[in-house]
């Protein structure tokens, strides 16, 4: 099989590049930029475009299929030469439906909790050595790619983005994989570029519902109302399990699951959503054959996938933490849980207004009380990744009305906000550092190395 991929650098395209070498396709690919680390893995492999840029040339008749990442644009040169040549053009997510059609695919939904449930899921196959193809959004420990694609594996566990497929397929990325068995952990509203109204966004999840195959199984979180009424109206055909926060405590930082079939757990993760998100991967892992005794023997060990509720330091008196979280219900989550975890120290929480999304004047209302729990609060956001994504200005002061309550403070400034968080002294408190970037360069490690030492 010979496959190009247009715009290969991209996290998710080189990752599908390495999947398909190493399954013994003979791989091209083109972009116009690639950064690393998909540039040196690509050129690792002997798998990196000679030059950056596009070329009709190599679009030709011996291809099998091309693969259209979702970087490029609908006018792309090598696309059009493809497209009148008559070649098979899949999306991201056509592609990995298309090798893994065959399998049982367990495909995990939700606007939060994602990448976190794949990885749970994953990391109690790869525990158990249960062999299965995947696809996550994030580098997980362990795992060479975020993409595996084989012959032998039975079950392919794929992590379902309701994002746009690619720039001539404009249906959420999820609605194509056609699940055996599927999670859904919560409908928050997020993509407002792509879904205007927060009906039209839910109306994606009971899409996702209806795709399920004949006689699969739908697990979903029955405290998120959206999720519950979306899963309660889905197909009578399909076999419904609802999940929620399973029984736990905390002891001297430590969250143990206290009602289980093997009796106490403790875990190296915290959080009440991550918890949920537990319970959901718990169930999904029955659904493909693994015992709640198997279950529980490998999730001990689990310690989070990258960049959710991270640690990135600690000593005695301190504890500084990154997360993804960017859209408002994952900032209440993640700083509630830190809260929780932590009742006697205070909490700075910092977060990056980054995505499309939050940095729209319209969709600002919705962050309204979702730092409240956190002692200080501090917003930054860059007006210059405004202005490049051709958005409205927004001022300190919109920001600060929006978010609402009295700890909240608001930084533009990158240097700025390094220099304050230097300059407090942690004792007996935590620092929680939440976006979907990296505030405009800040090194988290150097970060935490110097307040924790």
């Amino acid at each position: 099989m010979k496959v190009h991929l247009i715009a290969i650098g991209g996290s998710a395209m080189h990752n599908m590049a390495i999947a398909m070498h190493k399954k013994g396709y003979k791989v091209t690919g083109s972009d116009d930029e690639i950064f690393e680390p998909s540039k040196t893995r690509l050129a690792d492999l002997g798998l990196l475009p000679a030059k950056e840029g596009w070329d009709v040339n190599n679009i030709h008749s011996g291809l099998d299929a091309i693969i259209l990442g979702m970087h490029a644009r609908a006018d792309n040169p090598e696309l059009l030469k493809a497209q009148e040549l008559g070649l098979k053009i899949y999306s991201y997510p056509e592609y990995i439906y298309e090798q893994t059609r065959d399998k049982i695919r367990v495909v995990v939904g939700g606007s939060h909790g994602k990448t976190t449930i794949t990885a749970m899921i994953l990391h109690v196959l790869n525990h158990h050595k249960i062999d299965c193809d995947y696809m996550v959004g994030a580098q997980l420990a362990g795992f060479d790619t975020m993409v595996k694609l084989t012959k032998d594996a039975k079950i392919a566990v794929i992590e379902g983005d309701e994002y746009l497929s690619s720039p001539i397929d404009r249906r959420p990325k999820f609605h194509l994989y056609k699940p055996n068995v599927a999670i859904l952990s919560g409908i928050a509203w997020d993509h407002i570029n792509v879904f205007p109204t927060f009906d039209n966004y839910v109306e994606q999840f009971s899409i996702f519902a209806d795709l399920i195959e004949p006689n699969g199984s739908l697990v979903y979180c029955e405290l998120d109302p959206e999720v519950k009424k979306v899963c309660e109206h889905a197909r009578a055909d399909i076999k419904k399990f609802p999940y929620a926060v399973p029984a736990n405590s905390i002891k001297e930082g430590i969250t143990v699951l206290t009602d289980t079939s093997v009796g106490n757990t403790e875990l190296e993760i915290f959080g009440d959503h991550n918890l949920m998100n537990l319970n959901g991967a718990r169930i999904v892992c029955i659904q493909i054959g693994v015992s709640d005794e198997q279950f529980y023997s490998a999730i001990k060990s689990f310690k989070g996938a990258s960049k959710r509720l991270e640690l990135v330091n600690k000593n005695s008196k301190t504890a500084i933490y990154k997360d993804f979280a960017h859209s408002p219900s994952k900032l209440k989550a993640t700083t509630q849980a830190v809260k929780k975890q932590f009742p006697d120290r205070k909490l700075i929480a910092c977060m990056e207004l980054h995505t499309f999304s939050s940095l729209n004047e319209n969709f600002l209302k919705e962050y309204e009380g979702s730092m409240e729990l956190a002692d200080e609060a501090i917003v930054y956001f860059n007006p210059h990744t405004i202005e490049h994504k051709k958005l409205k200005p927004i001022t300190e002061e919109q920001v600060k009305n929006a978010f609402g309550g009295k700890n909240i403070s608001v930084c533009t400034s990158s240097k700025q906000l390094l220099n304050d968080l230097l300059k407090m002294n942690f004792e007996n408190k935590n620092l929680l550092m939440m976006s979907s970037g990296n505030f405009d360069g800040i090194d988290f490690k150097e970060l935490g190395k110097a307040i924790a030492g």
